[in-house]
């Protein structure tokens, strides 16, 4: 196999790349998330941001107080429907390229207060379109380290390019496709189902689940 024509035309102290590689290379290495938390979530938000997790190391460590100022939000806590139009009012003030994470159980799904809570939302993805979720409850600051780095990985395939322009049809001169990360799996978990204790916890598998007649 031939060596490509710019091999060996620089020093070593030389670097050759993309404009496209460039620009998702200073997106990844300069977020600057919002300062803001809604629950309980926002606590191990801190705590990755202080000296012993350290977000800078990553690039990301820039907290704003201002959404204009800001391309990540870090959701993290309950949404409930009154605080639902102040996140999107917030997502709406921040400028483009933004990102979005959702971090723990109650922001990705409503948690344990949305099958008690009337005034809970079930899951972020309802008011503003997320890119990570973060499982948890609360997730450990190290799991926001490593939804930073998946998201980070995200940024580094999006593509500027448009694909060749066709002749005819709505893809005549359409963006490329985003070039997504391979998933990261941590194994399998054997769901087992829980012994129902409590007499509250037993009515509500027989609301959920009546017998057929």
């Amino acid at each position: 196999m031939s060596q490509p024509w710019i091999e060996g035309r620089f020093p070593d102290c030389v670097l050759t790349t993309t404009l496209e590689q460039g620009i998702n290379w200073a997106r990844q290495s300069s977020l600057w998330p919002m300062t803001f938390g809604i629950a309980c979530c926002a606590i191990e938000m801190m705590s990755a941001g202080a000296g012993r997790f350290d977000l800078d190391r990553f690039g990301a460590g820039a907290f704003r107080a201002s959404p204009r100022q800001s391309d990540l939000m870090i959701v993290a806590g309950t949404i409930t429907y009154k605080m639902a139009s102040r996140v999107r009012r917030l997502y709406d003030q921040m400028p483009e390229p933004k990102y979005v994470i959702a971090m723990g159980a109650c922001t990705i799904a409503g948690g344990p207060y949305y099958q008690w809570g009337y005034s809970v939302v079930r899951g972020a993805d309802l008011i503003v379109p997320v890119d990570v979720y973060i499982p948890g409850c609360p997730p450990r600051p190290e799991s926001l380290l490593e939804g930073l780095m998946r998201l980070q990985e995200k940024i580094a395939g999006h593509r500027i390019a448009r694909a060749p322009i066709a002749p005819v049809g709505p893809a005549a001169g359409a963006k490329v496709e985003d070039e997504l990360p391979v998933p990261h799996h941590c194994g399998y978990v054997d769901i087992v189902e829980p012994t129902l204790v409590f007499e509250h916890q037993q009515n509500v598998k027989k609301r959920d689940n009546p017998v057929k007649p």
